[in-house]
């Protein structure tokens, strides 16, 4: 199979992903996530449930998709940080890109942030997948301690303190969207970030983690 058709059915494979997602959303918010069935989503997207499970193993996954590569986003941004910039600072710059995404589209975050925090299963699958993200910011990390060596494999014994750091600012991220939600997306995303990571940083980088 050629470059060029190989891309193309990557777009078409997407596209109809995307279109399957926001058509689960859809029902979802509207008539209860624990009511809705596969087979319900598949039928009104027009497609068989084997179709519907070729693209999504779970109905958790059709609402968390989006979130997929968020993990790659932030450590390769935390990755490309100074490498003389602290740790807990570039974490923080790291999660830009997420606060960015609130801001682009607050309407649609916002309804995507209440669905998950008052679905269990939907919460529970949105914290295990940031679980996943703590080794890739630790790894991050790592490499930024090493020169910006490009390291393979689990984070060493040594640098537990890294994975400390990456799961501290992923709860950062989790209670900081707890407030922007319950306070019905007004606050601004990225002042709520600073005000978390400030809460754990020590004073004299308090300043500088909230500096862009």
């Amino acid at each position: 199979m050629s470059g060029d058709v190989r891309k193309t059915r990557d777009i078409a494979r997407a596209a109809v992903r995307a279109q399957l997602a926001q058509v689960a959303f859809e029902l979802f918010r509207r008539d209860g996530f624990d009511r809705v069935t596969i087979n319900d989503v598949a039928g009104a997207a027009g497609v068989s449930r084997n179709t519907f499970l070729r693209y999504f193993e779970t109905k958790e996954d059709a609402v968390l998709a989006a979130f997929d590569a968020r993990g790659e986003r932030v450590a390769e941004t935390v990755r490309a940080r100074p490498p003389e910039e602290e740790d807990w600072t570039a974490l923080r710059r790291g999660l830009d890109i997420v606060a960015e995404e609130y801001r682009r589209d607050p309407a649609g975050a916002l309804a995507t942030a209440l669905l998950i925090r008052q679905t269990p299963s939907l919460h529970a699958r949105n914290l295990e997948k940031q679980c996943g993200w703590r080794p890739l910011l630790a790894g991050a990390l790592a490499e930024r301690r090493h020169s910006g060596s490009v390291r393979s494999g689990p984070v060493r014994s040594g640098e537990l303190d890294l994975l400390v750091r990456a799961a501290a600012a992923l709860d950062c991220l989790d209670i900081a969207v707890d407030h922007w939600t319950a306070a019905d997306g007004r606050p601004d995303i990225g002042d709520l970030l600073d005000a978390a990571f400030a809460a754990l940083a020590p004073p004299a980088l308090t300043q500088a983690t909230a500096a862009p």
